[in-house]
């Protein structure tokens, strides 16, 4: 196990640093609902939840999936069908979202790692794409128009949630429940074998390491991280699109990591943060935002080969303060 956690080990800020850190994004995230408007804070949260889930199968066990956008999108339609038709309280609907990402995790992940690279990549892709099939011909989901008119609901039958504070605040406790989770996850005896997996998988595998066990916790784990942010964005939104479920959706994804920094507990986030900020306030440009994201990605992937974040530390180990 000692080899293990030496081969995989990551390099990152000291202990303390890394709490001072996390305490004053705690703080920080308290009092910003009053100073930016709530509604994009919740969605820059629910895309950071995301974007971390996602970033533990790339980042820290090394498998790119093209299909993401099928737990996101997934459990976002279950979730708006619970609470609207079925008349479930918001963390119900939430939880049965997670559930069936999960499933889907399952499902997808147990086929995907039978390969490796690109056709890894391609399978999620190919089996993301029979989930966006079955969002635009089931009925529940709308078609194009999508899933509709979802009520927001009391948390326990007893607090209602429809004022953006209210909305914020719980939002905020989930995006930290699932941060604590990756966080945990990576610096746990069971993140250090998913790191020497990246590293070194045949390595791995000779110090007798179910190699595809661990690969498929990590998808299912991550899969159900997207689902709980994708489930709470379809709250805070009141609706779910087929825009939650397109391929699109999983590429963006895949550039709010490496801008923020793939493999970096706060990259993913900081990268979900770049982006939604360039969409929401170059909206105005219409067609040209999704040039000017690309440019601003290749650029930062040129100056920044770590990420915004990783550089940061990079910087920061180098000159320690």
């Amino acid at each position: 196990m000692n080899e293990v956690l030496r081969a995989g080990a990551s390099v990152g800020w000291p202990p303390g640093r890394v709490r001072l850190a996390f305490g004053l994004m705690i703080v920080l995230g308290l009092f910003l609902p009053f100073f930016v408007y709530p509604v994009f804070i919740m969605n820059v949260l629910c895309m950071a939840l995301f974007a971390s889930a996602f970033n533990l199968l790339l980042g820290y066990t090394g498998l790119l999936s093209f299909g993401h956008a099928a737990f996101l999108g997934g459990a976002g339609y279950l979730c708006g069908q619970a609470v609207k038709v079925w008349g479930l309280t918001p963390e119900l609907g939430i939880l049965l979202g997670v559930l069936l990402s999960a499933g889907l995790g399952w499902i997808i992940g147990g086929l995907a790692i039978r390969r490796s690279g690109i056709y890894f990549a391609m399978i999620t892709l190919g089996l993301a794409q029979v989930v966006y099939f079955l969002a635009v011909q089931m009925p529940f989901t709308g078609g194009d128009d999508g899933l509709q008119g979802v009520p927001r609901g009391k948390l326990l039958g007893l607090v209602p949630l429809e004022g953006r504070y209210t909305m914020y605040y719980f939002v905020y406790a989930i995006f930290l429940l699932g941060f604590f989770v990756v966080y945990r996850t990576i610096h746990s005896p069971f993140g250090h074998v998913l790191r020497s997996i990246r590293e070194n998988e045949p390595r791995a595998l000779s110090l007798g390491y179910d190699v595809d066990r661990y690969k498929l916790v990590a998808f299912v784990l991550s899969a159900a991280l997207s689902g709980l942010a994708g489930a709470t964005k379809a709250l805070v939104f009141q609706s779910e699109t087929l825009t939650d479920v397109h391929w699109h959706m999983s590429g963006e994804v895949v550039l709010m990591t490496l801008l923020g920094g793939m493999g970096t507990v706060m990259g993913p986030s900081v990268g979900a943060l770049i982006v939604l900020v360039l969409q929401n306030y170059l909206s105005g440009f219409g067609s040209w935002v999704t040039v000017i994201t690309g440019v601003v990605f290749v650029v930062g992937v040129l100056a920044f080969r770590r990420g915004f974040v990783g550089e940061a530390v990079a910087l920061a180990k180098k000159f320690p303060f």
